[in-house]
């Protein structure tokens, strides 16, 4: 009877989960921590000196677009852009700005009858960010990092 309580009690301890002991590692940690990040938004989106008094996230993005977009109005309008027929076309852009705050036009998605009616529009577009004032990056857990976004522009041209 002895033999038996002893070999029951050694096998209740060895069963018991109450010694395991989990290490965790620091790789674990981080792993866990950037599941729980939502890496399609930033805390501060990208702006212009203009755009720092605006306090709020959404207001500073609206901000940052319409200069953007105004920027490239003002240079397509003070070109001299002659056409055979008549193009209304939206031209979407997409843009990346890098950790240092640099723009970048990754892609474009004109029309083909724009291109046609306008064939230098990928230079114009270009020669439009030439003059941007200085871009402050998005910021991210108080880190710099680098976005992407789209910007819709109308272009009419008679």
């Amino acid at each position: 009877m002895k033999y038996a309580l002893t070999f029951l009690l050694l096998l209740l301890l060895s069963s018991c989960k109450f010694f395991d002991v989990k290490k965790t590692s620091s790789e674990a940690i981080l792993k866990e921590e950037l599941k729980t990040f939502n890496w399609n938004e930033v805390d501060v989106y990208p702006s212009f000196s203009r755009c720092d008094s605006l306090e709020k996230k959404h207001e500073k993005m609206y901000c940052f677009q319409y200069f953007l977009k105004k920027q490239i109005f003002d240079f397509l309008e003070d070109e001299v852009i002659v056409v055979t027929r008549d193009v209304s076309d939206t031209i979407q852009l997409k843009f990346q700005v890098s950790e240092t705050g640099v723009l970048t036009l990754i892609n474009t998605e004109i029309d083909s009858l724009t291109v046609k009616e306008i064939p230098n529009i990928h230079e114009l577009l270009d020669k439009s960010l030439d003059a941007l004032p200085p871009i402050f990056p998005a910021i991210k857990r108080g880190q710099q990092v680098k976005t992407e976004f789209q910007l819709p522009i109308i272009i009419n041209v008679e």
